[in-house]
């Protein structure tokens, strides 16, 4: 089978600098490997969507990103807002290199770089639907897609925290999360999807496509990434040592067994606030806005090379 021509765009600051550390030693490995390819730096927050942009209005079908949670939300952007080609027409994929690399882990992508090219080579894909979600920051309306988890109240709180105060390394991360559970004051939200409407105090609330994010955690493990739905897990008001308590469920897939926890899945999901204080979004790892938010499904909207 004849080998595609891959347009690279890799991340040098991904888990905590190793992609530019590695760089030398991938680039004899792909080359080894016999990929023919041109390679593309990131220089900003942002660029890596317009990096992708650009390569399919040039022509390429086939991009490789290099790196993690971060650089694939980013891609997937610019793959899903282009309109160029419809994006099925891409074939999109990841080296991780991240500190979490969750996406990666819901399709057991290795980490490994050769064990990743070789898997590579075999070009064996799949579909995945993705999200798009529409939310206010500071006013002003905005919309982004994503294709892991969407995490809002005490989520989106930890993910405006982190954008202001980055983390290095996942120790450090899950310390954080830690510090800033004492911090995080519940407000009250109203949750609408499909004929459901449930008000409350939320502790967490989680819109996915894909089972895991936080470095591992599954907050959605309802969630199948081309079942044309959306997983949906709210937590009501829990005392903060009890989210203690239950840290090992966050990890095992037993999350939806505590009883202030409930799981769903749904086509559509509209998340508001009640009163003054909004609840805060983050998706895929990066902080949004606020509500109201709401939730969009998009059937196969992405193709992947497993």
């Amino acid at each position: 089978m004849e080998q595609p021509f891959w347009y690279i765009i890799a991340n040098p600051t991904s888990g905590g600098g190793t992609v530019e550390k590695h760089w030398p030693a991938l680039e004899r490995l792909l080359q080894e490997m016999g990929f023919s390819y041109s390679i593309q730096f990131t220089e900003r927050r942002g660029h890596a969507a317009r990096l992708a942009e650009d390569a399919i209005l040039k022509g390429h079908r086939h991009i490789l990103a290099i790196g993690g949670d971060g650089t694939n939300h980013e891609i997937i952007n610019g793959i899903l807002g282009q309109q160029a080609v419809p994006s099925q027409a891409v074939y999109y994929a990841l080296l991780p290199a991240g500190t979490g690399n969750d996406w990666a882990r819901q399709y057991g992508i290795p980490v490994d770089s050769r064990q990743r090219l070789e898997r590579l080579k075999a070009c064996r894909t799949t579909f995945q639907d993705a999200g798009l979600v529409h939310f206010l920051n500071e006013g002003q309306s905005g919309s982004r897609y994503f294709v892991n988890v969407a995490g809002m109240a005490y989520d989106g709180f930890i993910g405006k925290k982190l954008l202001e105060n980055p983390v290095k390394n996942r120790m450090e991360y899950l310390l954080r999360v830690a510090q800033y559970l004492f911090e995080y004051k519940l407000s009250k939200a109203r949750i609408c999807f499909d004929d459901h409407v449930v008000e409350d105090f939320f502790y967490t609330v989680n819109i996915g496509l894909c089972r895991y994010s936080g470095g591992g955690m599954q907050f959605v493990p309802q969630a199948v990434p081309d079942d044309g739905l959306f997983a949906l897990t709210f937590a009501r008001r829990l005392a903060k040592w009890e989210v203690l308590l239950q840290t090992r469920r966050f990890y095992n897939g037993t999350l939806l067994e505590h009883p202030r926890v409930e799981g769903y899945q749904a086509k559509k999901i509209r998340v508001e606030h009640v009163g003054m204080i909004p609840t805060l979004l983050e998706a895929d790892g990066e902080f949004l806005g606020e509500t109201p938010v709401e939730f969009i499904l998009l059937e196969n909207a992405l193709r992947i090379v497993l």
